[in-house]
């Protein structure tokens, strides 16, 4: 009978043991990238006022997105989200690569850009003019990443 006992007693001690492994480890983080942003390695392959859409696509990958007023840019979209049990996740790394062309198609601008703060923070600017064109969507974009309600087609 006092084997019977001791034989429950270390079961018990396991299955608790294992059952407090489990909860431990659902409150472990997870960090999951989503999307794709071009190394500054193979942005430097790319010329400005020399490169095309074309050649951009062939050397550094097909956008995330591309411009919507006049099909004017490329965006590659990169973000970081944390995971930690049952919360809820939260980004805490965003990055938009924008790559402009003029009316005839050939590179323009290269900007990167960051979400900091609530902030659109840029990171690289290769421009070829002062002015930027498209900053209305970029800023569209990095907030609206995440914030997307079917209510808000009606």
């Amino acid at each position: 009978m006092k084997h019977l006992f001791f034989q429950f007693q270390k079961r018990l001690v396991l299955a608790l043991l294992g059952l407090s492994f489990l909860g431990l480890s659902a409150c472990a983080t997870v960090y999951r990238d989503h999307g794709y942003v071009p190394t500054d390695d193979e942005l430097a392959e790319i010329v400005v006022g020399v490169d095309s859409r074309d050649t951009v696509a062939d050397t550094v990958g097909v956008p995330s997105t591309a411009g919507v007023l006049n099909n004017s840019g490329y965006y590659y979209v990169k973000s970081k989200v944390r995971h930690l049990g049952a919360l809820r996740p939260k980004e805490i790394e965003r990055e938009v690569l924008a790559i402009s062309f003029s009316d005839t198609g050939i590179v323009q601008n290269i900007e990167r850009f960051s979400l900091q703060d609530g902030k659109v923070v840029p990171l690289s600017r290769r421009v070829t003019e002062s002015t930027v064109r498209d900053s209305t969507f970029i800023r569209q974009l990095l907030n609206g990443i995440g914030g997307f309600s079917p209510s808000a087609l009606n």
